[in-house]
């Protein structure tokens, strides 16, 4: 079963981090990432931009209204996210430990995934194959 992580914390907290805590954390989730990686469980991972490079597209109005910025003012922020296989949710659970124990604060949501097209991935610069 794939499942998707799902990585809240506050965006002010993670944004004030200097370079060497940023890098320290990184390299705490970077030995987590490479076992799952080793053991071919682990798909994309994601660290997003801050809240204020989002766009919002909002479908309840005719058209449809483009709007910049996120679309709920929350405490924590989806910062990023994982894609990985597990056997059950428990062992997703332990993974999610793993990164809980790499990274201070926030909150890990975890969701199965019910689609998936891997085919669909940007190849490694980043740019999506024709």
């Amino acid at each position: 079963m794939l499942y998707a992580v799902l990585c809240y914390h506050r965006e002010d907290v993670v944004g004030a981090w200097s370079k060497a805590e940023d890098d320290a954390v990184m390299a705490k989730l970077a030995v987590v990432q490479d076992r799952l990686a080793k053991a071919g469980r682990l798909g994309p991972v994601a660290r997003l931009m801050p809240t204020t490079a989002a766009t919002t597209l909002r479908k309840d109005s005719d058209p449809p209204l483009v709007l910049d910025g996120p679309f709920a003012e929350t405490k924590e922020q989806l910062l990023g996210f994982y894609v990985i296989e597990c056997a059950s949710l428990e062992a997703a659970l332990e993974t999610v430990r793993e990164l809980a124990r790499a990274n201070p604060g926030g909150a890990y949501e975890v969701r199965p995934i019910a689609v998936f097209h891997p085919s669909h991935l940007p190849d490694r610069a980043g740019v999506a194959p024709e």
